[in-house]
């Protein structure tokens, strides 16, 4: 039966398998739309972030800075990058809520190529840390915060922001098939991505951690994305500062290639274990 369902199907194994990738992101948006519950309560949290840093602590970190940047300026980059990781944990609850509901169990018995399931909720996922990310962006311009750069300087910003956050959809995709319930999914992305951005340049410069945890936040990928949208936003403020809080900021073009490599790292050794742990549930 599903030998004659698939010479049903359109010709050409590449464009079915585009096919069923966008069934399946459809089907993902779709319950954005019908649950926007899930954008609104995943963007409250970010929200909170910049409020509290920019008018709690944010005092106290202007005295470091320099008199010519903002906290808030040097905060958003951070908490940028930090919404595309945070909001990329989505992937894992929805897997694992798919998997407990047995939604996943059908589309395995139906004829559709097996990247279909997980590639689709990424790009879902993706499109939402998009959203949120604009959402973002319209909080941190009611609070003061300026972009010093051209248009397509911010788009490349954008698009690194995305970018990370598409990454970690498919790192928390790896862990919503293994660990297979909402809870532990929840639990486990916490506790390995929180540290992940604290201990990083995203709220404050590595310089002022503990000698003993310098190296570790400067070589944290984290820091090189967060470095990478912050020259791209913040431009002369952070390549022509004199102040030491920069002075071991890369260049932009090593940025971007150390930003890649990274990206790339991650993104294939997670593409290839989730499709592996789909493959096995």
């Amino acid at each position: 039966m599903s030998a004659i369902t698939e010479t049903l199907r359109t010709p050409g194994r590449l464009a079915n398998t585009v096919s069923d990738w966008w069934v399946i992101t459809r089907r993902n948006l779709i319950t954005y739309v019908r649950k926007p519950d899930l954008l609104v309560f995943s963007t409250i949290q970010p929200v909170m972030f910049v409020l509290l840093f920019v008018f709690v602590f944010g005092g106290a970190f202007e005295m470091i800075l320099p008199a010519n940047l903002s906290y808030v300026d040097f905060l958003m980059a951070g908490i940028f990058v930090q919404t595309g990781i945070f909001a990329a944990t989505q992937t894992g609850v929805g897997l694992a809520d798919d998997l407990q509901k047995g939604i996943i169990d059908r589309f395995r018995s139906l004829p559709m190529a097996r990247s279909a399931v997980l590639a689709g909720r990424t790009a879902a996922d993706t499109v939402s840390v998009g959203l949120q990310t604009v959402l973002m962006l319209i909080v941190a311009y009611l609070v003061g915060y300026r972009i010093h750069t051209s248009v397509w300087e911010a788009l490349l910003a954008f698009g690194v922001i995305v970018g990370v956050g598409y990454v970690f959809t498919w790192v928390s995709a790896y862990a919503g098939l293994t660990l297979k319930t909402i809870e532990a999914v929840q639990a486990a992305l916490f506790t390995i991505v929180f540290p992940f951005v604290f201990v990083s340049s995203a709220f404050v410069p590595p310089e002022t951690f503990p000698s003993w945890l310098q190296p570790i936040a400067q070589n944290n990928p984290v820091t090189i994305w967060v470095n990478l949208v912050r020259v791209l936003t913040l431009g002369d403020l952070v390549t022509e500062s004199t102040s030491k809080l920069f002075s071991d900021v890369p260049s932009l073009w090593t940025l971007l290639w150390q930003s890649a490599a990274w990206m790339a790292g991650f993104l294939a050794f997670f593409y290839a274990m989730g499709i592996r742990a789909y493959r096995r549930t």
